[in-house]
């Protein structure tokens, strides 16, 4: 394939010089002479593990070119990798001048191609920056449309300074924000045979893909460093104690808790993060990351209260009251907060779980609904119908299967869904239908 890489920093000259030893004819395009006469001469733009070599082989053997013109890169390619910089400024707000440039540079040289094209972003940008700014730019500067005229992808990197090379052929995943069929075909076979999942998606949820990565890695190493900051005052060798941690793969280093949902509770999280901050404060030790974990999902929970208030109706059902499907826990239940605060607020409440049955709460448990809920009694029921026929706002707490088939006959019932139905994706462009976080 012909490909125009834009931008030669590390994206771009990794990327070219990578699809280059791949067998693809590589064009790369910079405003950069310095950069364009390195490739020249077969030397890389950047120090990178193995770049220099790979880049002298490619660039012997004619595989890749460096240019100044983006006339002369479209017309000699059929897609183009856009890797330019997409800097912030201190406020955290992206500039996507570079972007903006090239995109009308590019558009630009389409309007004299009479052959399909495909512009593929691989930049680092904002959900929307593709779909809201750099296709309007494309179409108004070429004349044509997006997915008639020419193609549009965003194709994310996951490619970490010092092993780029490596991770460029070996990557985790492979992500495609495709705009049309075509070109999210022209992007996967750039990546044909290599290992890791390939991921078809629409363009924003791409865009944000990158972002979920970095910011996932930031947390982990921010937590890790609390924790050896608590260890370190405790006179613990952290180390020892991670490496305990990371040897979890079912519920540490997993897919565990890693959806999207309604707050968390229970007897043991919210004490334990309590405890552990509590002790980090006798010891004098600052843990910003781990002291607003609860304040995180007390925001979650807020969410949920101000959404059912948002509907404007009063009579509600909640479906679901115990913390965890399958027990009749409710210390701490973020669903038993959000009962009470509708309550207080005047709302006509009824309740359907099948695990609670207020004769066999003992205990703790039901010291703690006794001070919380002491009218759970007149607010429970072991009718899902009866719940569904009081409600206005059906509030989903729980995936019990008597719920699910209840839902059924919601009817114009508003759903405001905490837990991701199995039906969600069908649900969402059905009036009535709040999804938490989706």
């Amino acid at each position: 394939m012909r490909i125009a890489v834009f931008g030669l920093g590390y994206v771009g000259s990794v990327s070219a010089a990578c699809l280059a030893s791949r067998g693809h004819q590589v064009i790369g395009v910079d405003v950069n002479r310095a950069k364009v006469e390195l490739i020249a001469r077969g030397q890389a733009p950047v120090v990178e593990e193995r770049i220099g070599e790979l880049t002298a082989e490619v660039v012997a053997s004619g595989a890749l070119r460096a240019i100044t013109s983006v006339a002369e890169a479209i017309a000699s390619s059929d897609i183009s990798l856009v890797c330019v910089g997409t800097p912030s400024a201190p406020n955290g707000s992206l500039s996507t001048t570079y972007l903006e440039r090239v995109a009308e540079e590019i558009g630009g040289a389409l309007a004299g191609l009479e052959r399909w094209h495909t512009v593929v972003f691989r930049s680092t940008m904002l959900p929307g920056t593709c779909t809201n700014l750099l296709i309007p730019i494309l179409e108004k500067a070429s004349g044509k449309t997006a997915g008639v005229g020419f193609g549009v992808a965003v194709n994310p990197e996951f490619l970490r300074e010092g092993s780029s090379v490596r991770d460029f052929f070996d990557p985790p995943k492979t992500v495609i924000g495709e705009y049309d069929p075509t070109s999210g075909d022209l992007v996967a076979a750039l990546y044909e045979g290599l290992p890791g999942d390939v991921f078809r998606v629409p363009i924003p949820v791409a865009e944000m893909t990158k972002y979920a990565d970095n910011s996932f890695h930031g947390l982990k190493i921010a937590f890790a460093n609390e924790i050896g900051a608590i260890c370190h005052a405790l006179g613990l060798d952290s180390h020892r104690v991670m490496d305990v941690f990371v040897s979890d793969r079912k519920l540490n280093i997993s897919r565990a808790y890693l959806r999207p949902g309604f707050a968390f509770g229970g007897s043991c999280l919210p004490k334990d993060l309590r405890g552990l901050v509590y002790a980090a404060s006798r010891a004098d030790v600052s843990v910003p990351l781990l002291s607003h974990v609860l304040p995180s999902n007390e925001d979650h929970l807020r969410r949920t209260f101000d959404l059912v208030a948002a509907i404007g109706k009063r009579r509600v059902g909640l479906f679901g009251l115990s913390f965890k499907p399958g027990t009749d826990d409710l210390r701490e239940s973020p669903l038993v907060e959000l009962a009470e605060r509708l309550l207080g607020k005047g709302y006509d409440l009824r309740i359907y779980d099948a695990n609670v049955a207020l004769a066999h709460l003992v205990g703790a448990n039901r010291d703690y609904i006794d001070s919380r809920l002491p009218h759970l009694g007149e607010l429970l029921t072991n009718s899902v119908e009866d719940v569904l026929a009081h409600a206005e706002v059906c509030v989903v707490g729980c995936t019990d299967p008597a719920v699910l088939e209840a839902l059924e006959t919601a009817g114009d019932r508003t759903i405001i869904d905490l837990v991701r139905l199995p039906d969600a994706e069908a649900r969402r462009a059905t009036e009535g239908y709040v999804g938490l976080g989706w």
